[in-house]
């Protein structure tokens, strides 16, 4: 005899109060078509934020006072398939209840917009929050794009949300869900936005115009800014020509450019560098060279990422004078 609505709830209801010896015992005198109907009422219940405290209660009581939980801490959809339902059921309907389990969680996964926004669309949405909600949207994230949101925020509210990740807040279900819509709807409302530019991104495109100007109007405009902070002229001279930009120099001014270069900075530079980058230093340089350069390679110990910073600005410098001093060719 099938289960009635209400009474599917109720057994759904006492399963995840029970643990799974006692699971299986009561699952016993069910039909597998009965069981499926049971987890299916587990899964809504625990996707819709698990049972109510006092209607909880109420069930256990209904049934058996014996078989009430003294812990508070029920039975999780997860271990309830792992150790009862793969005891009673056949692989195929287990692997069919879990696939439905996992389409009701999917619907009704208040991140589920939140996961599948961009770093940008996230950082938008997550504008003036506290560091403690954003560092709980990012615990549910990749950490892949944990890391390329954290460039993103503000330097001091970076800190702050690295902290709070160290140290989550424990919150209730209902709240966590709160906060997920929130911030879902906020992403509806963003879609086409993107991010302003942070001040990197927009020196070095101060940068680049400079770069093509004639040599006396950029040295007037880099004067100019060097009169209101030295730093900031001498940050916007370094981006004229970046380790990036090597594919697109012309091959004359790399030449000229790497000839000065010593063959281990050279090849400790070329350490995970772009193809396209390493090709194009490759064609600039005699066959002797390029065989110097492989046996340097071979010998070195892996580099540590700074020092393959520190030596990629050493093949930069002589192409940066070159920038400086007008000479400096570019690809059209």
């Amino acid at each position: 005899m099938a289960l009635t609505q209400a009474g599917t709830y109720k057994a759904a209801s006492l399963l995840m109060g029970l643990d799974a010896t006692m699971v299986s015992e009561l699952l016993e005198g069910l039909s597998p078509e009965e069981i499926q109907e049971v987890a299916m009422a587990m899964a809504q219940i625990e996707a819709s934020g698990g049972i109510d405290t006092r209607k909880g209660e109420k069930i256990l009581q209904e049934f058996c006072t014996k078989l009430r939980k003294s812990s508070n801490q029920g039975l999780d959809t997860k271990r309830f398939f792992n150790e009862t339902l793969v005891n009673i059921l056949d692989k195929e309907k287990v692997e069919k209840i879990q696939s439905q389990v996992k389409d009701i969680f999917e619907k009704n996964n208040p991140f589920k917009p939140i996961l599948s926004a961009t770093p940008y669309e996230l950082v938008l949405a997550l504008e003036k929050e506290s560091a403690s909600v954003i560092a709980l949207i990012l615990s549910e994230l990749e950490p892949k794009k944990v890391q390329e949101i954290l460039p993103l925020l503000d330097k001091e509210l970076c800190s702050k949300v690295v902290w709070a990740m160290t140290k989550p807040v424990q919150m209730r279900n209902n709240m966590k869900e709160n906060i997920a819509s929130v911030i879902g709807r906020r992403l509806e409302g963003f879609k086409g936005e993107t991010v302003a530019e942070g001040a990197s991104d927009t020196l070095r495109n101060l940068a680049i115009v400079l770069s093509e100007s004639e040599k006396e109007m950029r040295d007037q405009m880099i004067e100019e800014i060097k009169t209101r902070d030295e730093q900031t002229a001498s940050t916007v001279r370094d981006l004229m020509v970046t380790w990036e930009d090597i594919p697109n120099i012309a091959n004359m001014s790399l030449q000229k450019g790497l000839q000065g270069v010593d063959n281990k900075n050279l090849a400790i530079a070329l350490h995970g560098a772009d193809e396209e980058i390493e090709q194009k230093i490759r064609s600039n340089i005699s066959e002797r060279a390029a065989a110097a350069l492989d046996e340097e390679k071979m010998l070195m110990q892996p580099p540590l990422k700074k020092e393959v910073l520190d030596a990629r600005e050493e093949v930069v410098k002589p192409l940066r004078k070159a920038s400086e001093e007008g000479t400096l060719r570019r690809m059209e």
